[in-house]
């Protein structure tokens, strides 16, 4: 029986996750498999991976072909480099203490660049965020400068209203005055011949 190592898709339309497993090579995507090896979720930055090294190993070891996505997300996590070095101590090329050092310094070089590129993807996300809340503070200040400009020239109105009206009364009392001025004379004028 030919095995294979691929990506079982599961998820929601538009939202792709996948599980590594091993299945019969005659074997639909979907379909049976013989054993779960791990999730992968392409939608994240980076892709999240969660895969049984070991057994992943295992399987590359006794003749399990992978697909080439399957291929990649193992050379991502390091199972053919360990499979490489594995066969480097074999050979007697070097001891298996030298070889886990390698893998050591390797993985912390490949989680260093990740962390890198969260802490990039991070960066700009805080980047937007701070252009959008800049872009809302102008958007803002316009919006105030347009209330003020407005509301001065509401203010301005109702003073020149206000001084029209104050300026009609003056002259309404002015004239009154006058009127009031001049009855007062005639009217003393009448009192005296009546008596």
């Amino acid at each position: 029986m030919a095995t294979r190592i691929r990506l079982q898709r599961r998820g929601k339309k538009n939202q792709p996750f996948y599980h590594l497993v091993i299945a019969d090579g005659r074997a639909p995507r979907d379909g049976r498999f013989i054993e779960d090896l791990g999730t992968y979720n392409p939608l994240t930055n980076p892709a999240t991976l969660n895969i049984n090294f070991d057994r992943a190993l295992y399987w590359l070891e006794v003749g399990a072909t992978p697909s080439d996505t399957a291929r990649a997300i193992l050379k991502r996590e390091g199972v053919y480099l360990m499979k490489h070095l594995k066969g480097g101590v074999a050979k007697g090329a070097f001891s298996e203490n030298e070889a886990q050092r390698k893998f050591e310094a390797w993985k912390q070089e490949k989680n260093s660049k990740l962390k890198d590129v969260e802490n990039a993807e991070r960066e700009a996300k805080r980047k937007v965020v701070k252009e959008r809340l800049a872009a809302e503070t102008k958007v803002k200040e316009a919006i105030s400068a347009k209330v003020a400009a407005k509301a001065a020239e509401i203010a301005a109105a109702q003073a020149k209203a206000a001084q029209e009206a104050a300026e009609a009364a003056a002259a309404e009392a002015a004239a009154e005055e006058a009127a009031a001025a001049e009855e007062a004379p005639a009217a003393e004028a009448e009192q005296p011949a009546a008596e």
